[in-house]
């Protein structure tokens, strides 16, 4: 976890520059593609992915080094040539999992939170998952593990493969001409975000679209049909812990409601939305309208905006620190200090979903996390980081004295709604 940690640091600050340069972008083009609170909500969900994974959080049923070290059928170098096989291999499991992700009701839980997202930029790419919790992936790097592909390999050319799927998370890149018949393109991914009709579930490929043409699941962006972004059922919240676990919710509610026990059990692996008849009539989910315009777009003044930034300026030096500091930080302090973060990611985005407790779990937030950095355990930030503790003192005492003045100034969630 140490150089994948190390890795990040070079990696986030990269992201957040392109973000700000295509914002910058959109603002002196007039073509703006960035909404102020769902930027910094797909930002803040991938801040949540890295520290899941940083922090290890989940289970892996099965992994390459096992699967490699049953089935290679020859025994392989690394060269120029592995490497080609092991990313044509990558790139085809990749597209097999999300093949799944959209078609399987229990597995589209984990996807969800990368489409919710009603705008379409480069911050979506990083609205990534934290309800992928149990590892089953290596299973479709047989064909890998068949070939012989070193793990080694794997391992590197996983992170260049994700990576590499950021680019084109934007609407200011047209048509790339012959590449389209490549690589997925901008052009191309757009249709696998809309919910036009025509285009769900379309363009599943992350780096050739090879495989969407081969198995079906190929559609072109049509000029007649501007793709509308989001998710048929809409999450209306910035909270990426709500989002990552509304629709998984929404399966336990039917399994437990539901009086067919045949549907309590197989409605994990209908198709994504079956729901079973009972349930569906007493429990109806309002769909979202196929119309550009119908979005959660709560109004924030500048005293809002003004609290979100500077919530998001905290929660990125935080990473930072956390990631900078990884390999010394004590283990227990690790995980500890990792919970803090997402505490703060679910307060400051709950705060700004307008709900009613909102401005008393900050205030509980901001006094539980002062105490817990004046913790005998946790003193040693003092005597290493004493600039990080007393901004950390500063932030929290900050995040207090918002729930006590948002108490009188929060506006009713039902006008985020409207």
């Amino acid at each position: 976890m140490d150089a994948y940690a190390a890795v990040l640091l070079w990696a986030i600050p990269g992201f957040l520059l392109l973000v700000l340069a295509e914002i910058l972008y959109g603002h002196f083009t007039k073509k703006q593609s960035h909404v102020f609170m769902d930027t910094l909500a797909s930002l803040s969900s991938g801040i949540t992915n890295i520290l899941k994974d940083v922090l290890g959080l989940g289970l892996i049923l099965v992994s390459y080094p096992y699967i490699l070290n049953k089935i290679a059928f020859w025994e392989i170098e690394s060269n120029i040539s592995t490497y080609i096989i092991a990313f044509i291999c990558i790139d085809f499991a990749s597209y097999l999992i999300h093949l799944i992700n959209h078609k399987i009701n229990l597995f589209w839980n984990q996807h969800l939170i990368h489409h919710s997202s009603e705008e379409y930029n480069l911050a979506c790419a990083l609205r990534q998952s934290i309800s992928n919790l149990v590892g089953f992936g290596a299973i479709f790097l047989i064909p890998a593990a068949f070939f012989g592909v070193p793990t080694e390999v794997i391992v590197t050319l996983s992170p260049i493969h994700l990576f590499a799927q950021f680019w084109y998370h934007t609407k200011h890149i047209g048509k790339l001409g012959i590449l389209e018949y490549v690589i997925v393109t901008p052009s191309q991914h757009r249709v696998h975000h809309a919910i036009n009709p025509m285009y769900i579930d379309k363009n599943l490929a992350a780096i050739f679209c090879i495989w969407d043409r081969l198995f079906g699941t190929f559609q072109e962006e049509l000029e007649s049909e501007p793709p509308i972004y989001g998710t048929l059922k809409p999450a209306l919240s910035w909270n990426p812990f709500w989002i990552n676990f509304q629709h998984l919710l929404l399966l336990a509610k039917d399994a437990w409601y539901t009086k067919k026990w045949k549907d309590k059990f197989r409605l994990w692996f209908m198709p994504t939305g079956w729901r079973p008849k009972d349930v569906s009539e007493r429990f109806p989910v309002n769909s979202r309208r196929i119309s550009a315009k119908a979005k959660y777009s709560p109004n924030y003044n500048i005293n809002w905006k003004v609290i979100a930034s500077i919530h998001f300026g905290a929660l990125v030096l935080m990473l930072l620190y956390f990631l900078l500091y990884f390999s010394d930080l004590p283990s227990s302090f690790q995980f500890n200090f990792g919970v803090l973060i997402f505490f703060t990611i679910f307060g400051f985005t709950t705060l700004m979903d307008y709900h009613n407790w909102a401005p008393l779990f900050e205030i509980f937030r901001g006094l539980s996390c002062i105490v817990f950095l004046l913790l005998p355990q946790n003193q040693f930030i003092q005597t290493s980081s004493p600039w990080f503790f007393y901004f950390l003192l500063v932030y929290f005492t900050f995040t207090f004295f918002v729930g006590i003045w948002a108490k009188s100034k929060h506006p009713s969630r039902k006008l985020a709604l409207t």
